[in-house]
């Protein structure tokens, strides 16, 4: 069998180099004190090596890491999305991401906050990025710079990233009226989180100002989740006097719905229009292709990340709340009665 490959140490490089282990610790920090020669050959050492200081050996060092945590319950189509905008933000920045996921849902991940920043915060990353947080009241469990997406239902003193989720919704349902439907559905979100809250207010909003009385018949709670989208869409879709359309409060939802409508044989979007929130890139690939709400995932990613590096170079100067536009995108699930 064959032996695990042993983890390159400084002590590696000093041996090969043929120098102390102080002159290649100075080397790799750009301490003057050591020849331009020795320099450049214990740094070419170091390259093909592949030696690095593990991230604890440099927090206990310098305090610092110069690297963003991003952490999710788990990883979906929208944290995958978010993620990319977090890599964008810190090119060039001399910062590095560590995504650190649960990978599981239900009652068990209660409080995975918590765990999270005591696993990440510290000593293996300089700050964190929260993604759907539903504990609020962080900043007291920890020094470490947090920075929230999308946070739980209700007030918080963390610094947040989220889109205009009320303004969005109100665009989709006004849509889906402009084309002559009057019996709306919605499949919202998750109810512990303020996004999906926005969503089915903008959404009873813009029937209100339509003069279309609300029904809670076409209310059902879809969870953001495709696994929890999928009864809620089959009762709103079974029902004696169906919707005409369906507002869902994500994409997931959306094409979930689009896919219990066709196994009840109901045609798209002759027969049932559909419009979700997001613009993730299943989107566009759906077929038929998804009309949607973008709501700038990229950007809540991008916006978060410098946030947080904005918190830990210069703390007491990030901003409390980045609230990004949305729009609607026309594509080929939504007609006219």
């Amino acid at each position: 069998m064959r032996a695990a490959k042993r983890r390159v140490t400084i002590e590696d490089v000093a041996a090969e180099a043929g120098v102390s282990i102080a002159t290649v610790s100075r080397v790799m920090h750009n301490k003057d004190g050591v020849a331009q020669g020795t320099q450049a050959r214990v740094q070419e050492i170091i390259n093909r090596l592949g030696y690095e200081s593990s991230l604890v050996a440099r927090s206990l060092r310098s305090r610092r890491t110069n690297v963003l945590g991003f952490s999710v319950n788990e990883i979906e189509p929208y944290s995958a999305e978010l993620l990319k905008g977090a890599a964008r933000a810190i090119h060039g920045s001399g910062y590095e991401l560590i995504v650190y996921a649960g990978g599981h849902s239900g009652p068990e991940t209660a409080g995975w906050e918590r765990r999270h920043l005591s696993r990440l915060g510290g000593t293996l990353t300089d700050g964190i990025v929260l993604v759907t947080p539903e504990v609020l009241d962080l900043e007291v469990d920890t020094l470490t710079p947090v920075v929230a997406v999308d946070p739980h239902v209700g007030a918080s003193s963390l610094p947040t990233v989220a889109s205009d989720s009320l303004t969005g919704a109100i665009t989709a349902t006004e849509y889906l009226i402009s084309l002559g439907h009057r019996r709306i559905g919605h499949l919202s979100g998750r109810a512990d989180l303020r996004s999906s809250e926005l969503r089915e207010q903008g959404y009873r909003q813009a029937l209100e100002s339509a003069g279309i009385p609300f029904d809670p018949e076409l209310v059902r709670v879809g969870g953001y989740d495709p696994d929890t989208a999928l009864g809620p869409a089959r009762e709103m879709l079974s029902l004696p006097d169906r919707p005409t359309a369906i507002f869902a409060a994500n994409d997931v939802s959306a094409i979930q719905t689009m896919n219990v409508a066709k196994e009840l044989g109901l045609a798209i979007p002759d027969e049932l229009s559909v419009i979700g929130f997001d613009n993730i890139p299943e989107s566009a690939l759906a077929e038929p292709a998804l009309t949607t709400i973008d709501h700038a995932i990229h950007d809540q990613g991008y916006e978060a990340a410098l946030m947080l590096i904005r918190l830990i170079d210069e703390p007491g100067t990030g901003q409390a709340e980045v609230r990004l536009p949305t729009r609607l995108v026309v594509r080929q699930t939504c007609r006219a009665l």
